[in-house]
């Protein structure tokens, strides 16, 4: 599968979501990551679903929503009415993580799960028939511009080794140009990157974004020697 570049609006201007998203778009990029988080699955409080029902006429590409909540079921139908076209749930979230996934299909999104840096591999195994996308996260999740967890890399070349060819393996956290041939060649497709993306740039200015998407996207993409 083709490398897809999905920013993350967290390290965006806040007070410019909209024109943001039509600008980092604009330079290339291929998804919207947008991080839902709670104050209580993890130490951070973002976007509800009324957030994302305002971002979603600005978003022409695909709009990944990446749920860092808990519970997770309560709040599936209200994100998809919002537009989501990815629900990513944590493997942690809960323990039904079957029911939430199928919730997720149900109301019409493309189901995701989630691993936090802590958890194997195989965690998710019993559950890749029915998602289209295992998200790894290689920083722990709550905060943007933390530093990158190599020992995640072994983890998604485990999850390619299990034979899924259609299934998106996104990473997020700490994603540069420095470790995007790594995490490519480990078998991620999806890359989320936010500083590395958005830093240098604005609504005014954002052909920086560009260019940082285009060094993430030569990175991933370029012949390992």
């Amino acid at each position: 599968m083709s490398v897809k570049i999905a920013p993350s609006i967290l390290a965006a201007d806040f007070a410019a979501f909209g024109a943001e998203i039509e600008a980092v778009e604009a330079q290339g990029a291929d998804w919207v990551h947008v991080d839902v988080m709670d104050g209580h699955f993890v130490p951070n409080l973002t976007f509800g679903p009324d957030m994302c029902r305002a971002l979603r006429p600005h978003i022409k590409t695909v709009m990944d929503v990446h749920l860092m909540i808990a519970p997770v079921d309560p709040y599936i139908a209200a994100f998809a009415e919002a537009g989501a076209d990815i629900l990513t749930a944590h493997v942690e979230a809960g323990p039904h993580i079957h029911r939430t996934l199928q919730a997720i299909r149900a109301a019409g999104c493309r189901p995701g799960v989630a691993l936090n840096p802590g958890t194997p591999a195989e965690a998710v195994r019993p559950v890749l028939d029915l998602v289209d996308l295992v998200c790894v996260m290689t920083v722990n999740p709550g905060f943007g511009g933390q530093s990158f967890i190599e020992s995640a890399i072994p983890k998604v070349a485990q999850l390619r080794d299990w034979g899924c060819p259609d299934l998106h393996i996104e990473i997020d956290g700490g994603v540069s140009a420095s470790n995007a041939r790594r995490l490519v060649d480990a078998g991620a497709d999806v890359l989320v990157a936010g500083s590395s993306v958005f830093r240098g740039g604005s609504v005014a200015d954002p052909a920086p974004y560009g260019e940082n998407i285009r060094a993430i996207r030569t990175a991933a993409t370029s012949v390992s020697v």
